[in-house]
């Protein structure tokens, strides 16, 4: 089946995207779809999938080390505390994208987050999660979509409250590498996290 899951190193059947490279595999298998919860860790897959934005993710993922080296592991107190120093120290930085309209974003969203109480950010976003006994599996990456009236309604309930760059397409990536849904392919081995555990907060 054109699209379908294909057989991996170990024979096992996986996402074609999943094995076009060594860090793709190791994330696929791994990380995506995988359950996280944490504002800091939801903050910084919320982060990450904004830089995506206009580029491939294997470019994100080759730099994530560096990304949380500069944005000290995500927290979202420090990144709040962030001065304007801090933000040309970015701009500079080689191990992260740096484009200004990202960077600015990232820090103006951490500012908003650290006034919201502990868990909020989780419970927001986790209330979007469809109801996975009702989507039916993706049997070919042709199957798998951008957007979702899901996502739409989660981009506008975070921009509602003052986050940016948080639009459809970006909230559906998010929800599907935080395990809201679950989108590894109907003949995927890991769909439903069968072959690797819970892979909670992994990243």
């Amino acid at each position: 089946m054109a699209g379908g899951a294909v057989p991996g190193p170990d024979g096992g059947l996986r996402c074609p995207w999943g094995l076009s490279t060594a860090d793709y595999v190791a994330y696929h298998d791994d990380e995506w779809g995988r359950p996280v919860h944490g504002d800091d860790a939801l903050f910084e897959r919320l982060c990450l999938e904004a830089f995506q934005s206009g580029l491939s993710w294997i470019t994100i993922l080759r730099r994530r080390e560096g990304f949380r080296s500069a944005f000290d592991g995500f927290k979202i107190a420090s990144v709040a505390a962030f001065t304007d120093a801090d933000e040309e120290r970015l701009l500079a930085d080689p191990g992260i994208i740096r484009n200004r309209a990202k960077i600015a974003a990232t820090l103006a969203n951490a500012r908003v987050l650290a006034d919201w109480p502990s868990g909020d950010l989780d419970s927001l976003i986790w209330s979007y999660a469809p109801d996975g006994a009702r989507r039916a599996a993706p049997r070919t990456v042709a199957d798998v979509p951008a957007v979702t009236d899901e996502s739409t309604a989660l981009a506008k309930a975070l921009k509602k409250r003052g986050l940016r760059f948080v639009g459809p397409t970006t909230a559906y990536a998010l929800m599907q590498a935080c395990g809201l849904v679950d989108d590894h392919l109907a003949d995927c081995v890991f769909r439903g996290g069968a072959a690797g555990g819970s892979g909670q907060d992994r990243a």
